[in-house]
């Protein structure tokens, strides 16, 4: 009995098939693939403009998100701070003590932590670096170096949440739901918006970081499978290309005749563009995400040569292949920066499964001129503190987390390198000169890639939203 439901179904759908085709007069399958191009390049923003094209000119056309998940101290990596070593297992002087905020975990009432590592000047603008990054210290005046963000939450992840969706609770759409709303994506065979994350250990990834918010589902990220690339992308055995097809075309009819039959439905749309996408993954991504066809010499540019840079580096070298095939965000998350206590041996560590791979990533775009095309940004939801936590000693000396000033740095298209923006106090707590929030940073970000801030908009709950409702200026000196 079974079999022969099983066959009675496979007839029907058959001649359910046959009956939609020769009713509509075309093979759905390359409508519906145009239909969905043309859609997600020009998607109609509810609240005014026309989503998809940039409200002014810019040549950047994808963004890279370096994310250093857990908080890679400032005073550590970018902001060198000689006073730390004079003081080092001192108080901290009264002068700085009044001027930090009064935020939890500052850490004023413990003692100075020197800095274990030297710092030096690189390049013609003589930004100094530490000497944990001595790969990316060579692109010193691709960089501009901003020392004065700042924000006052003190916790991973609504930290982390800040930094990516510019709301510590976590329930707004995250920077790439946004910019991929805001700009459509080129990418005909991927997701718009891709993120792998590297290195497990430390706070765990929040989801919102990612996540769509209360944008349409499809501008949420693609979480990338660190063995397989992009999850059930592969096609199925025994299955071909036209099986597959064939397949779409019956489910998308099946879902369209639902669809017509009820209200907007923008969760049906969306999956119904998923099966579309999947498709088209299943068709081209595989060979994407194999890098055998990269040579010796640009693996080992990335690190993939050595274990402690292999995951990260090929994380790096398949951004750089996503920007060749027009994704428009790509975030990379290396969690693990979380040095409460040994900091020099987890820094060390962490600048040794990274520093590579970044300076890999920047020659790489700039050799194939793709860097002038493409907005580079490293750092983390915020920095360490100049003192030690707790009553640790010697090298297994931390720092806690310091959200009232840290440091990220900018690359890439229409951004002047070679300076530094801002500045913190003597030991690095608080900025002394042109403090900034993420939400500047997002505002300048969405102007790099020639989107208004303000033109930015999804009516949500009768609501005009924009990305960067919580506030936010450009920071016009990084251009």
């Amino acid at each position: 009995m079974e079999s022969i439901n099983k066959n009675v179904w496979a007839e029907q759908c058959r001649l359910n098939r046959r009956s939609m085709l020769a009713n509509t007069g075309v093979g759905l399958g390359a409508a519906a693939l145009q239909s969905l191009l043309l859609g997600e390049r020009n998607a109609i923003a509810s609240g005014g403009g026309t989503a998809g094209q940039p409200h002014f000119a810019s040549p950047v056309k994808s963004v890279i998100f370096l994310f250093m998940s857990g908080g890679p101290s400032h005073v550590d990596t970018f902001d060198p701070k000689p006073a730390l070593n004079e003081l080092d297992g001192q108080s901290v002087p009264a002068s700085i003590v009044k001027n930090v905020p009064n935020i939890p975990r500052s850490g004023v009432h413990s003692k100075v932590m020197g800095c274990p590592f030297t710092f030096q000047e690189y390049g013609e603008s003589g930004i100094p670096v530490s000497s944990l990054l001595p790969a990316t210290a060579k692109h010193v005046d691709d960089l501009c170096v901003i020392r004065s963000l700042n924000h006052r939450i003190p916790v991973h992840g609504p930290g982390e949440c800040i930094t990516l969706t510019g709301s510590g609770l976590g329930e707004r759409p995250s920077l790439g739901a946004w910019f991929t709303y805001g700009l459509g994506s080129e990418a005909e065979n991927l997701p718009g918006f891709i993120v792998m994350s590297s290195n497990s250990s430390g706070p765990a990834p929040q989801r919102p970081g990612w996540g769509n918010g209360f944008l349409p589902s499809r501008f949420q990220g693609t979480l990338m499978d660190q063995q397989r690339g992009i999850p059930y992308s592969e096609m199925p055995d025994l299955y071909s290309a036209a099986d597959r097809r064939r397949q779409l075309d019956y489910i998308r009819w099946m879902n369209r005749q639902h669809l017509e039959s009820h209200q907007a439905n923008l969760e049906m749309e969306a999956r119904i563009e998923s099966y579309e996408l999947g498709f088209r993954m299943q068709m081209s991504a595989p060979e994407i995400f194999d890098l055998s066809s990269e040579t010796e010499e640009t693996q080992k540019s990335y690190g993939i040569d050595q274990k402690a840079s292999r995951e990260f580096g090929r994380h790096c070298l398949l951004a750089r292949r996503l920007v060749e095939q027009g994704v428009r965000f790509i975030q990379l998350r290396n969690g693990g920066w979380d040095a409460h206590g040994a900091l020099k041996g987890n820094h060390t560590n962490r600048c040794r499964a990274t520093d590579v791979p970044v300076a890999g990533l920047l020659a790489d775009l700039k050799q194939r001129g793709l860097l002038d095309q493409t907005l580079v940004i490293w750092g983390g939801e915020f920095g360490r503190t100049p003192t030690t936590e707790g009553n640790r000693t010697g090298d297994s000396r931390g720092r806690d987390h310091s959200p009232a000033g840290y440091t990220m740095w900018l690359a890439g298209g229409g951004v002047r390198g070679g300076q530094i923006i801002g500045q913190t106090d003597e030991l690095g707590y608080v900025p002394v000169e042109r403090p900034l929030s993420p939400h500047d940073l997002h505002a300048t970000m969405l102007h790099a890639v020639g989107l208004d801030q303000h033109k930015v908009i999804y009516q949500h709950n009768s609501r005009d939203e924009i990305p960067t409702v919580l506030g936010g200026e450009v920071i016009s000196e990084v251009f």
